[in-house]
């Protein structure tokens, strides 16, 4: 099947940050300015907060579909069943091109300059698992540049189970996770208007290739190595060469706790790791040497530049500090800055017991004064876990206060992006994106295992203007108790099987208190289908599992094309009282209503300046049995 390239084109109903989700303009803040002149007809409004929602990130994002190709069209059947080795509702935008011939290809033309490319793809496994690499060939304005290494080494998981960790690595039966990336920094820089073609060549030998989007971004040169900072080269490590520099990178990183030198610079280049890097606890307290860094500086010439590798799967490495949080990536205790490197872990499996799991690209207690930015992390089984339980070494408890995050790229994971817990507060997300985790992409959960549960409560917490695109597993954003806490213009789309922003009291957390802010969100295709299929999540979804939701406040939200419901109160063993929603637009659901309570939801929301359209199943419903009230109703006031 061949298929015209479409002229670009605002999209009715669609925010900014949406438009950029598809690649029809640049990621950058102002569409008027930026986008090109075709695009100039047919635009509608949106609101402020939907218009700033997602993150302004330095890349142009094109999906397959909405290119020139020769190929086949995969899409998503209307229930976008997951976990059936279901390439269409694994896709952005749920679809995806497969190129199966010799000559078949995806074609755009960039509306961005560009010298480096990322293809989100799927090629097939090794018979016996663990993956193949193969080629895909890249041209430019039809002159051959280079083949594309893609791999399957971290992408099919397979079982039938919900359970992660019943999955395995081993083939037979359903499949998923299938997708993973490729990128490549290109020799030199194409302008704008530049033609892209992702072509099967006769010498690209996988059984079959499905490429799901492309991000073009032009990658500034590697910084040089601040005057102040003391190069990783100095204590050994060498770059390029495949061995591992994890002793270099360790002494370099105590030498600056120590005070020796003033900051760790990590130059240009690939630089393997095969440990995480710690301090060393001559105690051996806790369970396992759980001793993070403190008054750290470590620094790097890009994210593109400047990369940390591991090639040994966590549960094959022996003798880490941790099963849980692997062979790669840093423990922070306190006071530590990272910026601009990347961390790429050799994760391959949620895991099946504690001594098989993917590894945590940054975990510990985080502390104080601790910021990260510019760091990109993929492969591991965790991008970040912010705190640490009570038992791991009491003395040690310092939960993060005033942490952040920024402009940080989280990909491929087999559980959460962000994970805020044991305390954590007054802490920030923002400006980042995340896609294809395994579990939450941000989650905030004020875990019960701290040193007061009085005051240790996690709170006062912001995830503010991210880009979420497609967790395999769970949601977009969770929050599980606390109080304070903000999820605020972000722009979240694709969740396979839960919601885009969930509220809930499973995983045991400490109560809800205070108040809970969601606002100015934007969200397209999400909610789903999980647990063999027999529950429905609606695309923002509040579970009173067992304790009560209260002071939630949903304002100035976008919902967009859901599996199900727009926003839904699921039966539990709580209650959800008086939940305020006011300026929302709830447009199109496949296969559920704009506003639904179950019928063992217990609670009531006020609504104002609401409105509903398109949807399957009704407006506002209230299931038969529900003690749920639901005050005024779709465009009225409470």
């Amino acid at each position: 099947m061949k298929r015209k390239q479409r002229s670009w084109r605002l999209v009715s109903g669609v925010s900014l940050a949406g438009l950029v989700a598809v690649g029809l303009v640049p990621l950058t803040a102002n569409a008027s300015e930026d986008a090109p002149p075709e695009s100039a007809g047919d635009a509608t409004e949106v609101s402020p907060a939907a218009e700033a929602s997602g993150a302004t990130l330095p890349y142009v994002e094109y999906e397959a579909e909405d290119a020139d190709y020769q190929g086949t069209l995969l899409e998503a059947d209307p229930e976008r069943t997951f976990g059936h080795t279901n390439f269409g509702t694994e896709s952005s935008g749920r679809q995806s091109v497969q190129l199966d011939a010799t000559g078949d290809y995806v074609e755009f033309t960039s509306t961005n300059a560009s010298n480096s490319i990322v293809v989100r793809n799927s090629i097939p496994d090794a018979p016996g698992g663990g993956g193949i690499e193969e080629t895909l060939s890249l041209y430019v304005n039809d002159t051959f540049v280079e083949k594309l290494t893609l791999s399957s080494k971290h992408s099919w998981l397979y079982g039938t189970t919900d359970d992660p960790e019943g999955l395995t690595n081993t083939p037979g039966g359903d499949a998923r996770r299938l997708f993973d990336e490729s990128h490549l920094l290109l020799d030199e820089t194409y302008p704008a208007g530049s033609t892209f073609r992702l072509q099967r060549d006769a010498d690209d030998a996988a059984e079959f290739y499905i490429v799901d989007l492309i991000d073009l971004e032009e990658v500034a040169p590697p910084a040089e190595q601040p005057a102040e900072c003391t190069s990783i080269t100095e204590y050994g490590a060498v770059p390029d060469d495949g061995e591992d520099d994890t002793e270099a990178l360790q002494a370099a990183v105590t030498a600056d706790q120590n005070g020796e030198i003033e900051c760790v610079w990590i130059p240009e280049g690939q630089w393997r790791q095969e440990q995480k890097i710690l301090t060393d606890d001559p105690e051996d307290r806790g369970q396992y040497n759980q001793v993070g860094i403190r008054d750290v500086d470590v620094r790097g010439a890009g994210m593109w530049h400047s990369q940390l590798y591991s090639l040994i799967p966590p549960h094959e490495a022996g003798g880490i500090n941790h099963p849980h949080e692997g062979n790669f990536g840093f423990d922070i205790d306190s006071n530590t800055q990272i910026s601009d490197i990347a961390i790429f872990g050799s994760g391959t499996i949620r895991g099946n017991n504690a001594d098989q799991e993917g590894g945590v690209g940054l975990n510990g207690r985080f502390g104080e004064g601790t910021s990260i930015n510019r760091v990109w992390i993929e492969h591991a089984n965790v991008g970040v876990w912010v705190g640490r339980d009570l038992d791991n070494i009491p003395e040690l408890w310092g939960p993060a206060d005033g942490l952040e995050f920024n402009d940080v790229r989280i990909r491929n994971t087999y559980a959460d992006g962000i994970n805020f817990t044991n305390g954590t507060r007054n802490s920030s997300v923002t400006n980042s994106s995340f896609r294809n985790t395994g579990d939450d992409s941000l989650a905030i959960w004020a875990n019960p295992r701290v040193q007061d549960p009085n005051v240790d409560v996690t709170h006062s917490n912001t995830f503010a203007n991210n880009t979420i695109q497609l967790p395999w597993r769970a949601n977009g954003v969770a929050i599980y108790g606390g109080y304070g806490n903000v999820v605020e213009g972000n722009e979240i789309s694709d969740t396979m099987n839960y919601p885009g922003i969930m509220l809930a009291t499973d995983h045991d957390p400490l109560p809800f208190s205070g108040e809970t802010l969601i606002s100015g969100n934007t969200l397209h295709r999400t909610g789903g289908a999980f647990w063999g299929e027999a529950q429905e999540f609606g695309a923002i979804t509040l579970f009173a599992a067992g304790k009560d939701i209260t002071g939630v406040t949903i304002r100035d939200t976008e919902i967009y094309d859901s599996t199900y419901d727009g926003i839904q109160f699921k039966s539990g063993g709580g209650a959800v009282p008086e939940v305020d929603i006011s300026n929302v637009t709830i447009d199109g659901s496949l296969n559920g209503a704009g506003i639904l309570a179950m019928g063992g939801a217990r609670g009531s929301a006020n609504l104002s300046d609401v409105t509903i359209s398109n949807m399957a199943d009704g407006d506002v419903v209230v299931e038969p049995g529900s003690q749920f009230v639901i005050n005024g109703g779709p465009g009225g006031e409470e």
